[in-house]
């Protein structure tokens, strides 16, 4: 038996939306906490700042997999193509920073090696990730039916 189902514009809307700004949330709490932890860190407990700033980056990277995965079969195409995009902007700059990280890292001693390489994700990532979060809400999305077997 088929039933039409309603996905609203907003619905998908949010869905092309969602991966950027989970994205954009995930690295400004990381570079928060890296900032906080250098302010609340003293010379024993040098490590607070690299402790602080990398679980939120750890935790989206896994979570991020099932967003991905959620959104990548959306049946409007354009919120699964603003998906695309910003899990190729995401996993690219990640798997780059993997690579070039360590010797970005090895320049400078310590935290300010970790906001160096950290920077310079969060200054890829989120101006485009934003621009997209903008665009996407600019295009005029509208309301489908599909049909779904029970």
């Amino acid at each position: 038996m088929k039933v039409k189902r309603v996905i609203s514009a907003s619905s998908s809307r949010f869905a092309a939306q969602l991966f950027n700004i989970l994205t954009v949330v995930a690295l400004l709490i990381s570079l928060t906490a890296l900032l906080l932890g250098k302010l609340l860190a003293s010379h024993k407990i040098g490590f607070l700042p690299f402790v602080l700033s990398l679980p939120p980056v750890m935790l989206w990277l896994g979570a991020s997999i099932f967003v991905y995965a959620g959104i990548a079969h959306h049946p409007n195409p354009r919120a699964a193509h603003y998906n695309k995009w910003a899990g190729y902007r995401f996993y690219g700059v990640m798997g780059s920073l993997m690579v070039i990280g360590p010797a970005i890292y090895g320049l400078l001693d310590g935290w300010q090696g970790l906001m160096l390489v950290l920077g310079l994700a969060v200054l890829i990532i989120v101006p485009w990730a934003l621009f997209d979060i903008y665009k996407a809400a600019r295009e005029p999305w509208q309301d489908m039916t599909i049909e779904v077997e029970l």
